[in-house]
């Protein structure tokens, strides 16, 4: 996975830490925190040396620095009572041109390695183990490998595939065709058909360019750093990937992936020692010590500031509109590993552009000459040196000068008037609160936030360390009142390291691109030889004979079945009424002194002309803007801004809420909220002169929504604190109105049914069980629709749904294992690995829809065949008892995925489910087998069995739009 300039940025607020309450697997009675402090400076252990052990306390952990004595490996422990427990391995991986060489590499290294040499072992582990978290990712300047789980021989098992697929991969020519880039016949089987691009990266990353966020971002690190490796696109160009050779990929590898090259990362409360012994005897033990050439020098500072200028697609959501242009100000800041000046900075950033009171947000947002902030505006740390960017998108031409004497004199005014101290202090409360917050995925997101200052030899311990750095930060101020004055004039106001970007839209720029992908295919196949056609035509004919071979996989450890747990821990639930008559259901947990509350509210009185228009209420119930015309058009243009630059990334996504729109009135109300309607909602109503109308509609939601009239709420707290949240929830919802006479229900049809019991709680009061108002739908039928959303994309994003059984269905379970059964063993193999999709699968909701996606599709129609194909391959049971079980172990990775304190009991609160009817299931799912698997495809997914619903989203296709049965938009 590609990590774009600026997308993977390090953020302090990102952090969230504490996950004290989850069940921890104790190995002795102390605790791991405590096991780590007992290890001393100098103590040598299986091949490493400890070099410093320190507490961190406001992140409920002890960090244990190591290095590997043969090779210098670099190692960090992060010991902490937490039973997801993290592994990771990164290295510096610095590329001098855009042929993508370290993404395609991070791809092919996990295609096979000497002791697994099956093909793909990365996503057939995916359907072994029990993993919260595999993947990898690619950034600017580092390659990192995590992978997360609660199970300790899981761990062990993931270690050894990760520790092989790193260091001693096959790197196989087929599998660089594959992952990377390859000449192939458009059909392999025809060598008189047209020879093609084709390859997962390539495709990713065609789809990566169709954001034009990306294209901004990717831009401005080239050329604010142009010096070195940061001046090219290190996922890889679609116009140069084709020049990346065979060769230059292991030659890249031999020189990037070495221990001396590497950092390890542990995480957890397993014991180090045991994960110090397995490095060390599978992969460190084998190498010897190089001085790796893989620094990134300093960027010369420049004496003068500098401008460019570049292109991209028109918004096809706006086409027409002359608001199209982008334009930033960017400032090259000090090194990362500075990590005193980089908390100082990052803090200043969010004072500067973070929230509606903040300078940029007033000068800039509120001045209506845009629609939201440039791409990748505020702190970047995610470089050797950080950058400071703001301006604007969704800008006239003419007005690029204009905001950049905005930024100018906005800089120039908080040099003068500096930041209120209220705002100041709200920001470190607000780092305080983060810190407090417990996460599932701690280990992954301290991965992450320190991966960056480590690549570049910064102290990750020092980077942890934020209760110093806070207190270091109110040191400076009180010593000096203008500190973060005189911050913003040395590096803004004083900066001659200053880049101006802006980006116009250009009408024929796809074109552009499809015309050079074009010439480049023509100067490859130019040179091509008789010889070299051949060998063409029979590499793609063997490269299909691999993907279509049955793979042993036996080499492959795995768990088994047997090694889930068969039961779940149950939640402690209390449910009571508040108010008189609003069910309040209280689940105490160890939120290390956070109250978490929520509330739900019922649409069922909201008129249907109303309910497009529910998000953007939500969207503002926060802001005072309510009754502000100028306020609340700002904040429709930022919203339909960001609702437009978020379908490349998830175009997938809006294709099945799309297809399941016209099968369920849920599915229905999705589209209405979340799906292609409401961006489209979005941008008409961004771009209506008079918006007074649609402000005028939010108070009417308001009468509707909050009030206590079908209105249920949850509180997740410690027990010491649920008296004083039970009086506060019983004060606020004291404040809110109440219908006095009964508003009539748009949808009359309400089923009552009784809570069901939360585990050894009360869900009855006063001698009367709770009721939930549950409405239905009698009148409504399913029916299918078939609809190609046109967008300039060189990729396709297509989704298929059909309506199967809800969770309470004993059907569901075995169309759950089915799903992943025809993800792992049929979808993955003719989407990704034969189609050139960079994903694809099948999936099932909690109502009953099940779902065949593809991601970034090279194909369309194609794939729908696919999709055909799986349901028969499905029909016809061509799958072993070993296919059911990896299954199965896929799905209760996703079953036992760890849950934060502050979410606990919300299934039951959301859904209804109460931890009996999830043991229900559960058993279920351990009951699954061949004939029932047999049995629901041929009942729900056969042709006529079900309703089916398909939508695309992509460029045009000349199939689909001479088929009647299409709607296209």
């Amino acid at each position: 996975m590609w990590r774009c300039a600026g997308r993977a940025r390090r953020s302090l607020w990102g952090l969230s830490g504490r996950d004290a309450g989850l069940r921890a697997w104790r190995w002795r009675s102390d605790t791991a925190c405590e096991r780590a402090l007992r290890y001393h400076v100098g103590e040598k252990i299986h091949g490493f040396t400890v070099g410093q052990v320190t507490s961190i306390p406001e992140l409920s952990l002890t960090a244990v620095k190591l290095s590997h004595d043969g090779t210098g490996a670099r190692y960090l422990h992060l010991a902490r009572e937490d039973t997801n427990n993290l592994f990771s391995v990164q290295f510096r991986t610095t590329p001098r041109d855009s042929s993508g060489v370290p993404h395609i590499l991070e791809h092919t290294v996990l295609c096979g390695s000497q002791r697994y040499p099956c093909r793909d072992p990365f996503f057939k582990m995916l359907n072994r183990s029990l993993s919260t978290f595999m993947n990898a990712f690619t950034a600017s300047d580092y390659t990192l490998y995590p992978f997360s789980t609660q199970n300790p021989k899981d761990f062990r098992n993931l270690l050894s595939v990760y520790l092989d697929a790193a260091f001693f991969p096959c790197l196989r020519e087929l599998d660089f065709w594959q992952e990377g880039w390859r000449l192939e016949h458009e059909d392999p089987r025809d060598p008189q058909s047209p020879l093609v691009f084709k390859g997962v990266v390539f495709n990713e990353m065609k789809g990566a360019f169709a954001d034009n966020e990306r294209i901004f971002s990717q831009h401005l690190q080239n050329r604010l750093l142009p010096d070195h490796t940061y001046s090219v696109v290190s996922g890889g160009d679609p116009l140069c990937i084709p020049d990346l050779t065979w060769e230059q990929l292991k030659q890249f590898h031999a020189t990037h992936y070495h221990p001396s090259n590497a950092r390890f990362l542990t995480y957890g409360n397993f014991p180090l020692e045991q994960h110090l012994e397995q490095i060390h005897e599978e992969a460190l033990s084998k190498f010897q010590k190089i001085e790796p050439s893989t620094t990134v020098p300093a960027q010369k500072p420049w004496d003068k500031p500098r401008e460019f200028q570049v292109t991209c697609a028109p918004d096809s959501l706006a086409a027409g509109s002359p608001r199209q242009t982008t334009v930033s100000v960017s400032f090259l800041l000090p090194e990362i590993t500075d990590t005193s000046e980089a908390f100082t900075l990052s803090l200043l950033s969010s004072l500067l552009i973070g929230g509606p009171n903040s300078p940029f947000y007033k000068a800039l947002i509120e001045s209506g000459l845009g629609t939201d902030f440039s791409p990748d505006a505020g702190y970047n740390g995610c470089t050797r040196e950080a950058y400071f960017s703001v301006g604007l998108q969704g800008i006239a031409e003419k007005d690029v000068q204009t905001v950049r004497d905005i930024i100018d004199r906005t800089i120039g005014e908080v040099i003068e008037k500096g930041f209120e101290d209220d705002r100041i202090e709200a920001l470190l409360h607000k780092i305080e609160i983060q810190m407090k917050h417990q996460s599932t995925s701690f280990g992954l997101a301290l991965a992450s936030y320190i991966a960056s200052c480590w690549n570049h030899d910064g102290d990750p311990v020092e980077l942890l360390q934020l209760g110093s750095q806070v207190a270091h930060f109110r040191q400076c101020l009180k010593e000096n009142p203008k500190f973060l004055q005189e911050k913003v004039r040395q590096y803004f106001k004083n900066n001659q390291h200053k880049l101006t970007l802006s980006m116009k839209p250009d009408d024929k720029y796809s074109e552009k691109q499809t015309q050079m992908e074009t010439e480049k295919l023509k100067q490859k196949v130019k040179s091509l030889s008789v010889k070299d056609k051949q060998q063409i035509y029979e590499k793609g004919l063997e490269l299909q004979a691999q993907q279509s071979e049955p793979q042993d996989a036996s080499c492959l450890p795995a768990l088994k079945v047997s090694d889930i747990e068969p039961a779940i821990p149950f939640t402690e639930l209390e449910v009571a009424l508040a108010a008189g008559d609003i069910p309040v259901q209280y689940c105490a947990q160890p939120t290390n002194g956070v109250v978490y509350f929520r509330a739900f509210s019922s649409l069922n009185t909201l008129p249907e002309e109303l309910r497009p228009y529910v998000p953007l209420f939500c969207s503002v119930l926060t802001n005072p803007c309510l009754e502000e015309e100028e306020r609340f058009r700002v904040l429709v243009k930022m919203t339909a801004q960001e609702l437009s630059n978020g379908i490349p990334d998830s175009g997938h996504l809006y294709a099945s809420v799309r297809a399941s729109r016209t099968l369920t009135p849920a599915g229905d109300l999705q589209e209405t909220f979340s799906g292609m309607d409401q961006v489209r909602l979005m941008k008409r109503i961004a771009d209506t002169a008079d918006i007074r109308p649609v402000l005028r509609k939010l108070p009417r939601i308001k009468k509707h929504l909050l009030n206590g009239d079908g209105m249920r709420c949850s509180v997740n707290a410690t027990p010491q604190q649920m008296s004083q949240a039970g009086k506060a929830v019983e004060d606020f919802l004291g404040s809110l109105g109440r219908n006095r006479k009964e508003r009539k229900p748009v949808r009359p049809h309400v089923v009552e049914r009784p809570v069901p019991h939360g585990s050894g709680g009360s869900t009855h009061v006063g001698g009367s069980q709770i009721i939930r108002k549950l409405i239905t739908d009698p009148t409504f039928s399913p029916c299918q629709m078939k609809t190609h959303f046109l967008l300039p994309f060189p990729v396709n994003y297509v989704g298929e749904c059909v309506r199967t059984a809800p969770y309470a269905h004993p059907d569901h379970a075995s169309l759950k294992i089915l799903a992943h059964l025809m993800t792992a063993k049929f979808l993955h193999t003719e989407i990704r690995e034969k189609g050139g999709a960079y994903g694809g699968g099948a999936k099932l909701s909690r109502g009953g829809i099940f779902t065949l996606y593809s991601y970034r599709d090279p194909r369309a129609t194609e794939t729908l065949q696919s999709f055909a194909k799986a349901v028969d391959w499905a029909k016809s049971g061509r799958f072993t008892q070993q296919d059911i079980d990896e299954a199965k172990l896929s799905v209760f990775s996703a079953v036992d995925a760890p849950v934060a304190p502050s979410d606990r009991g919300l299934d039951h609160f959301l859904h209804g489910l109460s931890d009996e009817m999830k043991q229900a299931h559960r058993e279920q799912l351990f009951a699954v087998h061949r004939e029932g698997l047999i049995a629901v495809s041929n009942k729900y997914l056969g042709t006529g069995r079900s309703t089916h619903g398909l939508a695309l989203l992509g460029p045009e296709n000349a199939k689909i739009a001479r088929d009647p049965s299409w709607i296209v938009r």
